[in-house]
Protein backbone atom coordinates (compact mmCIF):
# COMPACT_ATOMS: atom_id res chain seq x y z
CA UNK A 1 0.00 0.00 0.00
CA UNK A 2 1.54 3.29 -1.05
CA UNK A 3 1.79 6.23 1.27
CA UNK A 4 -0.47 9.14 0.54
CA UNK A 5 0.92 12.34 -0.83
CA UNK A 6 1.71 14.92 1.85
CA UNK A 7 0.38 18.39 1.29
CA UNK A 8 3.20 20.92 1.36
CA UNK A 9 2.24 23.53 3.92
CA UNK A 10 3.40 24.69 7.30
CA UNK A 11 3.06 22.08 10.04
CA UNK A 12 1.11 23.69 12.86
CA UNK A 13 2.07 21.24 15.59
CA UNK A 14 5.41 22.38 17.01
CA UNK A 15 6.64 18.91 17.96
CA UNK A 16 5.77 17.41 14.57
CA UNK A 17 7.40 20.39 12.87
CA UNK A 18 10.68 19.86 14.70
CA UNK A 19 10.66 16.10 14.02
CA UNK A 20 10.03 16.67 10.32
CA UNK A 21 12.78 19.30 10.16
CA UNK A 22 15.29 16.95 11.78
CA UNK A 23 14.46 14.00 9.52
CA UNK A 24 14.46 15.97 6.27
CA UNK A 25 17.62 17.85 7.25
CA UNK A 26 19.49 14.59 7.78
CA UNK A 27 18.13 13.23 4.50
CA UNK A 28 19.20 16.38 2.65
CA UNK A 29 22.70 16.22 4.10
CA UNK A 30 22.92 12.54 3.16
CA UNK A 31 21.97 13.27 -0.44
CA UNK A 32 24.46 16.14 -0.59
CA UNK A 33 27.24 13.87 0.66
CA UNK A 34 26.37 11.23 -1.93
CA UNK A 35 26.30 13.85 -4.67
CA UNK A 36 29.71 15.10 -3.60
CA UNK A 37 31.22 11.61 -3.81
CA UNK A 38 29.49 10.48 -7.00
CA UNK A 39 29.85 13.67 -9.05
CA UNK A 40 32.89 15.34 -7.46
CA UNK A 41 30.78 18.44 -6.85
CA UNK A 42 31.35 21.13 -4.27
CA UNK A 43 28.27 21.62 -2.15
CA UNK A 44 27.53 24.00 0.71
CA UNK A 45 24.25 23.98 2.63
CA UNK A 46 23.36 26.40 5.42
CA UNK A 47 20.15 25.84 7.38
CA UNK A 48 18.66 27.85 10.25
CA UNK A 49 15.74 26.32 12.09
CA UNK A 50 12.72 28.15 13.48
CA UNK A 51 14.45 27.95 16.90
CA UNK A 52 17.47 29.78 15.42
CA UNK A 53 19.80 26.80 15.43
CA UNK A 54 22.42 26.69 12.70
CA UNK A 55 23.11 23.51 10.71
CA UNK A 56 25.44 23.37 7.75
CA UNK A 57 27.06 20.95 5.36
CA UNK A 58 30.07 21.62 3.18
CA UNK A 59 32.11 19.41 0.91
CA UNK A 60 35.10 17.91 2.79
CA UNK A 61 38.43 19.72 2.35
CA UNK A 62 36.56 22.90 1.39
CA UNK A 63 36.04 26.03 3.48
CA UNK A 64 33.05 28.32 3.51
CA UNK A 65 35.19 31.23 2.31
CA UNK A 66 36.36 29.20 -0.67
CA UNK A 67 32.75 28.52 -1.54
CA UNK A 68 31.90 32.22 -1.31
CA UNK A 69 34.90 33.15 -3.44
CA UNK A 70 33.87 30.61 -6.08
CA UNK A 71 30.33 31.96 -5.96
CA UNK A 72 31.60 35.51 -6.55
CA UNK A 73 33.81 34.40 -9.45
CA UNK A 74 30.96 32.57 -11.13
CA UNK A 75 28.57 35.55 -10.86
CA UNK A 76 31.18 38.25 -11.31
CA UNK A 77 30.27 40.12 -8.13
CA UNK A 78 32.14 41.12 -4.99
CA UNK A 79 30.10 40.69 -1.82
CA UNK A 80 33.05 41.75 0.33
CA UNK A 81 33.33 45.24 -1.17
CA UNK A 82 29.92 46.33 0.13
CA UNK A 83 30.79 45.00 3.57
CA UNK A 84 34.13 46.82 3.48
CA UNK A 85 32.40 50.04 2.41
CA UNK A 86 30.04 49.79 5.38
CA UNK A 87 32.97 49.25 7.73
CA UNK A 88 34.65 52.34 6.29
CA UNK A 89 31.50 54.39 6.91
CA UNK A 90 31.37 53.21 10.52
CA UNK A 91 35.05 54.05 10.98
CA UNK A 92 34.58 57.58 9.58
CA UNK A 93 31.59 58.14 11.87
CA UNK A 94 33.58 57.02 14.92
CA UNK A 95 36.51 59.24 13.97
CA UNK A 96 34.21 62.23 13.60
CA UNK A 97 32.65 61.55 17.00
CA UNK A 98 36.09 61.27 18.57
CA UNK A 99 37.17 64.54 16.94
CA UNK A 100 34.11 66.36 18.31
CA UNK A 101 34.73 65.00 21.81
CA UNK A 102 38.35 66.14 21.74
CA UNK A 103 37.27 69.57 20.54
CA UNK A 104 34.71 69.81 23.35
CA UNK A 105 37.39 68.90 25.90
CA UNK A 106 39.76 71.57 24.53
CA UNK A 107 37.00 74.16 24.69
CA UNK A 108 36.32 73.34 28.33
CA UNK A 109 40.02 73.92 28.96
CA UNK A 110 39.84 77.37 27.32
CA UNK A 111 41.11 76.54 23.83
CA UNK A 112 39.61 76.37 20.31
CA UNK A 113 36.93 78.98 21.04
CA UNK A 114 37.70 81.32 18.11
CA UNK A 115 34.92 79.92 15.91
CA UNK A 116 32.26 79.95 18.66
CA UNK A 117 29.40 82.46 18.58
CA UNK A 118 27.81 84.14 21.57
CA UNK A 119 25.10 81.50 22.05
CA UNK A 120 27.63 78.69 22.03
CA UNK A 121 29.81 80.53 24.53
CA UNK A 122 26.86 81.04 26.87
CA UNK A 123 25.99 77.35 26.68
CA UNK A 124 29.62 76.40 27.32
CA UNK A 125 29.78 78.74 30.31
CA UNK A 126 26.63 77.22 31.78
CA UNK A 127 27.98 73.69 31.30
CA UNK A 128 31.25 74.62 33.02
CA UNK A 129 29.42 76.27 35.93
CA UNK A 130 27.26 73.17 36.37
CA UNK A 131 30.37 70.99 36.32
CA UNK A 132 32.08 73.20 38.92
CA UNK A 133 28.99 72.99 41.12
CA UNK A 134 29.01 69.20 41.00
CA UNK A 135 32.74 69.07 41.73
CA UNK A 136 32.31 71.45 44.68
CA UNK A 137 29.45 69.36 46.09
CA UNK A 138 31.56 66.24 45.82
CA UNK A 139 34.49 67.98 47.52
CA UNK A 140 32.35 69.22 50.42
CA UNK A 141 30.89 65.76 50.86
CA UNK A 142 34.35 64.20 51.09
CA UNK A 143 35.47 66.92 53.54
CA UNK A 144 32.40 66.31 55.72
CA UNK A 145 33.16 62.58 55.78
CA UNK A 146 36.79 63.23 56.74
CA UNK A 147 35.75 65.64 59.48
CA UNK A 148 33.28 63.13 60.89
CA UNK A 149 35.93 60.40 60.81
CA UNK A 150 38.39 62.68 62.63
CA UNK A 151 35.79 63.52 65.28
CA UNK A 152 35.19 59.82 65.88
CA UNK A 153 38.93 59.25 66.30
CA UNK A 154 39.12 62.15 68.77
CA UNK A 155 36.20 60.76 70.76
CA UNK A 156 37.83 57.33 70.79
CA UNK A 157 41.09 58.91 71.95
CA UNK A 158 39.29 60.70 74.76
CA UNK A 159 37.70 57.41 75.78
CA UNK A 160 41.11 55.77 75.84
CA UNK A 161 42.47 58.64 77.92
CA UNK A 162 39.68 58.30 80.48
CA UNK A 163 40.17 54.54 80.61
CA UNK A 164 43.90 55.00 81.17
CA UNK A 165 43.28 57.46 84.00
CA UNK A 166 40.90 55.01 85.65
CA UNK A 167 43.47 52.23 85.23
CA UNK A 168 46.21 54.41 86.76
CA UNK A 169 43.99 55.25 89.72
CA UNK A 170 43.33 51.55 90.25
CA UNK A 171 47.06 50.75 90.28
CA UNK A 172 47.70 52.69 93.49
CA UNK A 173 51.15 53.77 94.55
CA UNK A 174 53.21 50.62 94.32
CA UNK A 175 56.93 51.55 93.69
CA UNK A 176 57.80 47.98 92.78
CA UNK A 177 55.40 48.03 89.85
CA UNK A 178 57.82 48.05 86.92
CA UNK A 179 56.07 47.42 83.54
CA UNK A 180 52.40 47.51 82.59
CA UNK A 181 51.24 46.88 79.00
CA UNK A 182 47.83 47.69 77.66
CA UNK A 183 47.02 46.11 74.28
CA UNK A 184 43.40 47.16 74.07
CA UNK A 185 41.30 50.35 74.33
CA UNK A 186 38.39 50.44 71.90
CA UNK A 187 40.13 48.34 69.25
CA UNK A 188 42.76 51.01 68.42
CA UNK A 189 46.48 50.32 68.09
CA UNK A 190 47.36 52.41 71.12
CA UNK A 191 49.81 50.95 73.62
CA UNK A 192 51.19 52.02 76.93
CA UNK A 193 54.74 50.67 76.96
CA UNK A 194 55.56 51.34 80.54
CA UNK A 195 54.58 52.87 83.83
CA UNK A 196 57.67 53.69 85.87
CA UNK A 197 57.31 54.87 89.46
CA UNK A 198 60.20 56.91 90.90
CA UNK A 199 60.41 58.39 94.45
CA UNK A 200 61.14 62.11 94.71
CA UNK A 201 64.04 61.55 97.16
CA UNK A 202 66.87 59.34 95.91
CA UNK A 203 67.24 57.61 99.27
CA UNK A 204 63.63 57.82 100.34
CA UNK A 205 62.34 54.54 101.79
CA UNK A 206 59.73 52.65 99.90
CA UNK A 207 56.35 52.24 101.42
CA UNK A 208 53.07 53.96 101.86
CA UNK A 209 54.73 57.25 102.70
CA UNK A 210 56.75 57.51 99.48
CA UNK A 211 56.09 60.39 97.10
CA UNK A 212 55.87 58.87 93.62
CA UNK A 213 55.86 60.37 90.13
CA UNK A 214 54.42 58.46 87.18
CA UNK A 215 55.69 58.59 83.58
CA UNK A 216 53.63 57.14 80.75
CA UNK A 217 54.70 56.51 77.17
CA UNK A 218 52.10 56.15 74.42
CA UNK A 219 52.75 54.73 70.94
Amino acid sequence: MTRGKIQIKRIENKTNRQVTYSKRRNGLFKKAKELTVLCDAKISIIMISSTFKLHEFITPNTTTKQMYDSYQQMLGIDIWSSHYAKMQEDLCRLKEGNRMLQKEIRRRMGYCMEDMNLEELVILQQDIEDSVTRVRERKYKLLANQIETTKKKVRNGEGIHRSLLQAFDALGEDPHYGLVEYDHMLGLRSRVHGLHLIPNEPNAPSGPGSCLTTYTYLE
